[in-house]
């Protein structure tokens, strides 16, 4: 009886030294919606303290009006308003956004800022404040992942 209970102890220590291992290993929350990216999309990630910032409204106008090159670049829209998060224009849970903005290093309270992340999951551009989004599709069209699928 004594055995059982010594092995069953090891075993929940361990699980316990095992779980709070993956919760401090950063980018590997598996609450991070970016894992599921990794390989398939290029996430552009948007975060505002809210939706009523003009730099935020013009990244917006932007999206919109050039639908098919964001389209085109197999690009995903992640957008953080304040404490509320959506992917591809569906609602996060409140600990997939938290995860998300834990994984980037970013929060709403630092103002806009636009995040592009490649298909490899790095980040390749961080800017703050209004972003003009020509200058991020050049960015993807200059990375070779981009150029080899054009050929």
């Amino acid at each position: 009886m004594k055995r059982w209970l010594m092995a069953g102890a090891l075993m929940a220590g361990a699980f316990l030294v095992t779980s709070a291992v993956f919760a401090a290993d950063d980018g590997k929350n598996p609450a991070n919606p970016l894992i599921t990216d990794k390989w398939n999309f290029r996430p552009l990630v948007v975060v505002t303290p809210d939706a009523g910032q003009p730099a935020y409204r013009h990244l917006r106008q932007q999206l919109e009006e050039t639908r098919g090159a964001f389209t085109d670049r197999d690009m995903l829209l992640y957008t953080v308003e304040g404490d509320s998060g959506t992917r591809h224009g569906q609602p996060m849970t409140p600990y997939e956004t938290r995860a998300l903005l834990e994984a980037l290093g970013v929060s709403p309270d630092q103002g806009v800022t636009t995040i592009l992340i490649g298909k490899d999951g790095g980040k390749k551009v961080q800017l703050r404040g209004d972003v003009d989004l020509e200058e991020i599709y050049a960015t993807i069209d200059r990375m070779p992942m981009r150029r080899a699928a054009e050929k």
